[in-house]
């Protein structure tokens, strides 16, 4: 044993000595270094070692560290931070989108809008098996229902199945052949229970107008032709893509375990419900995956804690595939509040139909679940857009948090209307808010859409940020995409200013710009639960970074909305580069 000790520290010594020697893979200098730590938050150099942040510093700190071998960097100057992270985002869903017909939330007149979907069918874009569809339609195109019915459902369309999909991903409208299929008629509307009352639009004579939401949309886009595993493996390249050539290397996807087509407002899981998850697999091992998926599963908003184990059995299936993880679970608390929608669920009725919403959540059962989700140390993130509905959100963590401490991070996201009784809740329950503030706008959806029907009181507190914000919860920044644009830069920028054509919407709920740099960092990083891992640019971490075209924290708004990208790099890789 005596021979043996001095061969031990003999070995300890060399493989100390051998890591000292390790080579510094990386070394950029001379920049303007937003690093996220807030112990260190700006620095002009970055070294990395083995895909990892080894240490920031000053020029002269960093250069020191420079090897033979070391690929050294002149940043000249130019803007870096780490690599943003988007809480909240749909991205497979999104790069299908981005390959296929879609309005973007334009308004045209009808006639365009057939001769717009004649050119994608006739290049194919709109195609979709022998459906044509088109995304990204504007919610005010639902209150022309019948209108639309009248061009879509003669003439050359008479035949064809035609769904027009709503930019928020909740309403759509389909023609008289689409419904059919889907079983949707004058017999069913009138035999809907009273929770699915108003999900299916109708003529004064009983039968269906088009129009969609939530469940009622669930019915028809079951129906629809699903992509096929090349298609689907194409959307997730585009998605990932795209979100690095916004500066994004992270997000979480609130809903892998539906794929298209699926009911995802009443989605019943098994364990054979895995949705977008092999696509994800599918590309992380062609090496594809310069990106952080935390994938969450939907459960069924009337689910019981014994249902989690379906949700368990999915989870195992996707084990150890680099850059995905599964944290937690996604629930659907409501719907949505634009008019004629009116599916989320509100403190004070709508002023036209008197009623307050449907909340889908049960507020008896709801902190069971919640609690026996946390109980796992599984992450719990629940789309909540009308005020009730965050208030029985609320109520559910606070459940988990009196049975058990248990330092796992919930959120809440969307947000849309938050009373004022909530904003102190946020802090001591340790709730972060995933917030879609490039939403925070005054524009004819807020002011056609939504103020005629809600109390002026919910109206007010629309996206409650700063005042969220002033009471110590902590700001995720989320997109929802495809539902809007996944660009974090117009996003923070609309959170600075929450302008639109119509004016300031809530100008004193605007947030600082260095608020919202973290928000899409280090506090999105711990949304998604990889802030040990992610979100700053600390030593030990990932070495995810990206060069921008302009001092982000010195421009004008203006000049901070428009920001491009002009590296991105993923794990000390060089994963985008723009085209000057």
């Amino acid at each position: 044993m005596k021979k043996f000790i001095p061969n031990l520290l003999m070995a300890a010594v060399s493989f100390s000595s051998l890591e000292a020697m390790a080579a510094t893979d990386l070394v950029l200098f001379n920049g303007k270094i937003f690093t996220a730590d807030r112990s260190q938050p700006k620095v002009q150099a970055l070294a990395v070692q083995d895909g990892k942040v080894l240490q920031v510093g000053s020029d002269a700190q960093i250069k020191a560290l420079i090897e033979a071998g070391t690929r050294v960097i002149d940043l000249g100057g130019k803007t870096l931070m780490p690599g943003l992270i988007d809480s909240h985002s749909h991205a497979i869903f999104g790069g299908l989108e981005r390959v296929s017909a879609n309005m973007e939330d334009e308004v045209v007149d009808l006639d365009e809008l057939e001769k717009r979907l004649r050119a994608w069918r006739d290049d194919g874009k709109a195609k979709h098996g022998d459906v044509l569809s088109v995304a990204g339609m504007s919610s005010a195109y639902w209150a022309q229902s019948e209108a639309l019915g009248k061009t879509f459902n003669s003439g050359e369309w008479a035949s064809v199945p035609v769904v027009f999909t709503g930019s928020d991903h909740h309403t759509a409208w389909a023609n008289d052949v689409m419904l059919k299929r889907a079983g949707v008629d004058a017999a069913l509307i009138k035999s809907l229970p009273a929770a699915e009352d108003g999900t299916i639009g109708k003529l004064k004579d009983g039968n269906p107008n088009g129009f969609l939401v939530d469940a009622g949309w669930d019915r028809v886009a079951s129906k629809m032709p699903a992509p096929s595993a090349a298609d689907m493996l194409k959307a997730a390249q585009t998605a990932v893509s795209y979100n690095n050539s916004l500066g994004i290397t992270a997000w979480m996807d609130p809903a892998a375990n539906a794929a298209p087509g699926q009911p995802v407002f009443a989605l019943k899981p098994t364990e054979k419900t895995v949705g977008v998850l092999p696509v994800y697999k599918a590309l992380s091992q062609s090496g594809g995956m310069t990106a952080h998926v935390a994938a969450l599963l939907v459960a069924n908003s009337k689910s019981v804690p014994a249902d989690l184990d379906t949700l368990d059995k999915v989870r195992q299936q996707f084990q150890d595939v680099p850059n995905l993880t599964l944290p937690g679970v996604k629930i659907f608390a409501d719907g949505v509040i634009e008019y004629p929608a009116q599916s989320a669920a509100m403190i004070d009725p709508y002023s036209n139909s008197h009623k307050q919403g449907e909340l889908l959540i049960d507020p008896k059962r709801f902190g069971e679940l919640v609690s026996a989700i946390d109980q796992r140390g599984w992450r719990v993130h629940i789309h909540a857009i009308g005020d009730r509905a965050v208030r029985e959100s609320l109520n559910g963590i606070e459940q988990a948090r009196k049975d058990r401490q248990s330092g796992v991070a919930h959120s809440i996201t969307h947000l849309q209307m938050v009373n004022p009784k909530e904003f102190a809740r946020f802090k001591p329950l340790d709730v972060i808010a995933s917030m879609q503030l490039l939403w925070a706008s005054a524009d004819d959806y807020t002011t056609d859409m939504i103020k005629p029907y809600v109390s002026a009181l919910a109206f007010r507190y629309q996206y409650p940020a700063h005042s969220l914000l002033k009471q110590g919860a902590t700001i995720a920044g989320a997109s929802d995409w495809p539902v809007s644009s996944p660009n974090p830069w117009n996003a923070m920028a609309q959170a600075i200013t929450r302008d639109g054509p119509l004016g300031a919407l809530n100008a004193d709920e605007r947030l600082d710009r260095e608020t919202m740099f973290y928000a899409y960092t280090l506090n999105a990083a711990r949304t998604i639960g990889l802030d040990q891992q992610i979100g700053s640019l600390s030593a030990g971490k990932q070495a995810d970074f990206i060069v921008l075209d302009r001092d982000v924290f010195s421009v004008d708004i203006k000049a901070l909305h428009d920001t491009q990208v002009l590296q991105t790099w993923f794990a000390g890789r060089q994963v985008y580069a723009a085209t000057l």
